[in-house]
């Protein structure tokens, strides 16, 4: 593809109305939901410069934590693979698929896998090779599911058919799934449902991306709002998880901080509706959960980036609040970031122009770079501080990775063309040598520095006299403006004063610094916890435990139901009780079940979740197949903050945790919301007062 061909689908994307005005739709109201988020985390900006460190410190000394993690991994029982490049990666993945199920299915019935969101697998082109292979794959997040449908990659990292409108999926549903023609979301989200509930019921596998891998537990954490991600991780029997090698936290309180940062960032959450955090596979006790989990962690051109000038790219924790901030993506959308064979790069945006072509080279990406205002909305977004700007300049120079430069066609920063050669406006010699000159000052840190000293000098002695000196006849300075009176101290020293001043209060010298136990807000854990989930759409009751089990009945009666998915033991719960009354309780995965009643092993306040640890007679499933979900949590159970949370010793023991912030929910069509999606539509806490 020539730079004309990348200039011709720019004017495209921008002349497509239906385009612009969804593209509009979502930046608008991402954007204003990331600044509601921020509002309520005073320190954020804090948070922002830890995050930075923790991530640098990590990119810093990645072969050490991928040891620890990869060791951790493996003693909790999980297989881990490591591939050099998108090929490896694919053959593995087929080839744990083969091996695993070999003995269990037909060898002429295909294998089913359902797929949580991955961008991983966008970048080694996973869906295609699996179906070569002759596996059937099935994107089972909304957005995915829609473009798949449609045959297209995703248009954005959070929001996968953002370029698409409520009438183009009312269609496409019609045409692809029999569906009369509607435009009501909340029954085009129902139907996506209904059709993908069978996938994740029959499927033989469940792959998924990690959002995040603690060293220091192996722990694999992957964030998601509409509960097909806990679906894949928990149904199939198997399950794969796609990681690339850069996306670890030492710890987790790190692990904390970036839960603090990813949601507020990515959708404009305090926290995603699921947090699930994997440890091992299912343990010989447990109802649920798949009995075989395997780790693939992908390199495919990070140790290039690692050891390239674009390193700091890998700090990225794939939030896409640059691809909202940035005012030339919310022109074009996803698709128009488009590499020299006219493929969709897997990762658009600002962030994109620099990860495409560090991964996958400067030749088929290094353009999209051009594409960018360098107005810094994007660094002001990152919420690890990621300097884009800077990296995109890199990329424009040409070879930053030591890979072929950029030819004519494939754009990098152009040269100047001199007088005479064809067509171009010529420079004169003085600008000529002009450029020359600030070239040679400019590719010397100290002849920059003292170059600068000597303007400033200059300037506090031009600045008093510039209202009647000769510099208004040539510039008009003095005559609509002034020189500003330059500061005592340039910028570059300011900047390291307050870089040196940061990175002694968040980094520890020798790696990060071992975080303090934070200090609860002085609140009422009971009224802030009721106040966050009540605003997710869940509803607590408040009751004493003489209370519990009649209201527990009461409100099953209400319903008209007869039996109920439940954990073994739920303190406060009496069975008796419940069996007395006409209720029977199940004890197995049961997908017609309108119930599920769960306990807790804790609530958090600040954001109104309930952790719910898979272990022996407590069936994950039940908190995530039934469209109602009840939890029973007592009042001496919740904490402040997800710090605190984590720190419980139940959290690293079970085998998977699922911190479940309200209702499921999905914002893929028109960025309408709508509840209750692969997970329950209803969340009830009877909240027990002890």
């Amino acid at each position: 593809m020539t730079s004309h061909q990348f200039r011709a689908q720019i004017r495209a994307a921008i002349a497509n109305e239906n385009l612009q005005q969804a593209l509009d739709a979502n930046a608008l109201r991402r954007v204003q939901g990331r600044v509601t988020a921020f509002a309520s985390l005073p320190d954020w900006k804090e948070r922002r410069q830890r995050a930075h460190a923790v991530r640098a410190e990590v990119i810093g000394h990645l072969d050490k934590y991928l040891d620890q993690f990869i060791a951790k991994v493996t003693d909790n029982g999980i297989i881990v693979h490591r591939a050099k490049d998108a090929e490896e990666a694919v053959q593995l993945i087929i080839e744990i698929t083969d091996h695993t199920l070999r003995n269990t299915k037909s060898v002429m019935s295909k294998t089913l896998i359902a797929k949580s969101k991955s961008m991983v697998s966008e970048e080694i082109n996973l869906n295609h090779a699996l179906e070569a292979a002759g596996h059937r794959v099935v994107e089972t997040d909304l957005g995915e599911y829609i473009v798949q449908l449609r045959g297209e990659k995703p248009a954005h990292i959070i929001t996968p058919a953002v370029h698409l409108r409520r009438a183009d999926v009312g269609q496409l549903f019609h045409e692809k799934l029999g569906l009369p023609y509607t435009e009501d979301i909340p029954t085009l989200t129902d139907t996506a449902r209904k059709v993908l509930r069978e996938v994740f019921l029959t499927a033989d596998v469940g792959v998924s991306g990690v959002n995040f891998g603690v060293a220091e537990t192996g722990t694999l954490c992957i964030v998601t709002n509409e509960g097909n991600g806990r679906m894949v991780t928990t149904l199939p029997p198997l399950h794969i998880a796609l990681m690339g090698m850069e996306r670890l936290v030492p710890r987790l309180d790190d692990l904390a901080l970036m839960l603090s940062l990813l949601p507020r960032s990515a959708t404009g959450q305090k926290l995603s509706v699921y947090t699930q955090l994997i440890h091992s596979p299912r343990r010989a006790d447990e109802a649920d959960g798949a009995r075989e989990r395997h780790l693939v962690i992908v390199d495919n051109g990070r140790s290039r980036l690692l050891n390239s000038p674009l390193q700091e790219a890998l700090y990225c924790i794939r939030c896409g609040a640059c691809l909202n901030a940035c005012p030339v993506f919310r022109e074009l959308g996803g698709h128009a970031y488009v590499g020299s064979d006219g493929s969709i790069a897997p990762y658009p945006g600002p962030i994109g122009s620099v990860v495409s072509p560090g991964l996958l080279g400067l030749p088929q990406f290094g353009h999209l770079a051009q594409a960018s205002s360098l107005c810094g909305a994007c660094k002001d977004a990152c919420p690890v501080d990621i300097d884009l700007p800077k990296l995109l300049t890199r990329v424009r120079a040409g070879a930053p990775l030591r890979l072929p430069p950029f030819s004519g066609k494939m754009g990098g920063v152009p040269r100047a063309k001199r007088v005479g050669e064809g067509g171009g406006i010529g420079l004169s010699f003085l600008s000529r040598l002009g450029l020359k000159i600030y070239g040679l000052i400019g590719s010397s840190a100290k002849l920059f520095s003292f170059a600068q000293k000597l303007a400033g000098i200059g300037s506090r002695v031009i600045s008093p006299f510039s209202n009647w000196m000769w510099i208004p006849a040539f510039t008009g300075w003095g005559y609509s403006k002034d020189f500003p009176r330059p500061t005592n101290t340039s910028f570059r020293k300011r900047f390291h004063r307050e870089d040196a001043k940061s990175a002694k209060i968040f980094w520890g010298g020798k790696g990060v610094k071992e975080p303090k136990a934070p200090e609860a807000p002085k609140v009422n854990l009971v009224e802030r916890f009721t106040e966050e989930l009540t605003a997710l759409g869940g509803k607590v009751y408040r009751v004493s435990q003489a209370e519990l089990n009649d209201r527990l009945v009461e409100f099953l009666k209400e319903r008209n139901i007869e039996a109920v998915m439940m954990w073994d033991k739920i303190e406060g719960v009496d069975e008796v009780h419940l069996t007395r009354a006409g209720l029977r309780a199940v004890r197995s995965v049961g997908p017609s079940l309108r119930v599920g009643l769960t306990g807790v092993a804790s609530a958090i306040a600040e954001t109104g979740t309930l952790v719910a640890p898979s272990g022996k007679g407590q069936m994950s499933s039940a908190s995530l197949l039934p469209e109602i979900h009840i939890a029973v949590v007592r009042s001496s159970q919740i904490v402040f903050s997800m710090e605190e949370a984590l720190h419980s010793d139940e959290m690293r023991r079970a085998a998977s945790v699922a911190l479940i912030s309200g209702p499921s929910r999905t914002a893929d069509i028109e960025m309408t919301l709508t509840i209750g999606v692969h997970g329950p539509g209803e969340v009830h806490v009877f909240l027990v007062d002890d």
